[in-house]
Formats: structure tokens, C-alpha cells, sequence
């Protein structure tokens, strides 16, 4: 009996059945990466002096995409967690927290302006993905 236990542990964890991985929002490396694209986005899109650095975004989209597939994640699980709408719900309230927190007021362009200045500023992975027109 004790045999047979073992056999079937070591099956399951030769096939990864006994090894759950947890949900990408849970995987800080993905999320902070996706919470970043999203802050400089909004950044880009409320101000009016603030242009997207396309290639930068894009090149962190698949660095992101890469570590998760070298994670062991499918490219279904990934496009799950992206096209959830309970995550960007989260990540949108989670974004407009930060940039509250770091003096912007929705009906004020130019405190999404002062913002994207300081990130480009501290050169932080948002300021990376932004530019000044």
C-alpha cells in the first residue's frame, strides 16, 4: 500500500497536478507590471502634454506575457486575467488610489500632467512608458 501511496504522489508531482499556481493578480511581477502600463495609460490619456513611449509599453506587454508563459501559465490563462472585467475593475480602482494619493484630482488634466512629470522624473517603469510633447 505504501507503494502505491507513493507512486501516485510522485506522478502527480512529476505532471504538476499536486503544484497549484496561484492566480496571476497574485504574482507581483505580473500585476505591478500591469498596474504600471495602466497608471502611465491614464496618465497619457487625461494629459493633454503627455505622449505614450508605444515601444516601451509594448516591449514590457511581452517581456510581462513571457514571464507568465515561462511561469507555466497558458496563453489562456493570461488572456483570462486580462480580459476580466473584475480586473480591471480592480486595477482601475487600485490606479486611481495611487494617483490620489500622489495629488491628482480627476477633473484637473494638469494633476495628471504633474504626475506624469514626477514618474518621468524619478525614471519609474510608468515615467519609462511616458513623454513630454
Amino acid at each position: 500500500m505504501r507503494h502505491f501511496i507513493l507512486t501516485v504522489s510522485l506522478i502527480a508531482l512529476s505532471t504538476g497536478a499536486a503544484i497549484a499556481k496561484p492566480p496571476l493578480r497574485d504574482v507581483a511581477r505580473i500585476d505591478n507590471a500591469v498596474f504600471d502600463v495602466a497608471v502611465a495609460d491614464q496618465i497619457r490619456k487625461k494629459c493633454p502634454q503627455m505622449a505614450p513611449r508605444l515601444i516601451t509599453a509594448l516591449s514590457l506587454y511581452r517581456e510581462t506575457r513571457k514571464l507568465a508563459r515561462e511561469l507555466g501559465y497558458s496563453n489562456d490563462e493570461i488572456e483570462a486575467y486580462a480580459d476580466s472585467d473584475m480586473e480591471k475593475a480592480r486595477m482601475r480602482a487600485k490606479g486611481e488610489a495611487y494617483m490620489r494619493a500622489n495629488g491628482v484630482v480627476i477633473s484637473d488634466p494638469q494633476s495628471y500632467c504633474a504626475l506624469g512629470r514626477k514618474e518621468i522624473q524619478k525614471a519609474s517603469r510608468i515615467g519609462s512608458m511616458l513623454r513630454e510633447k
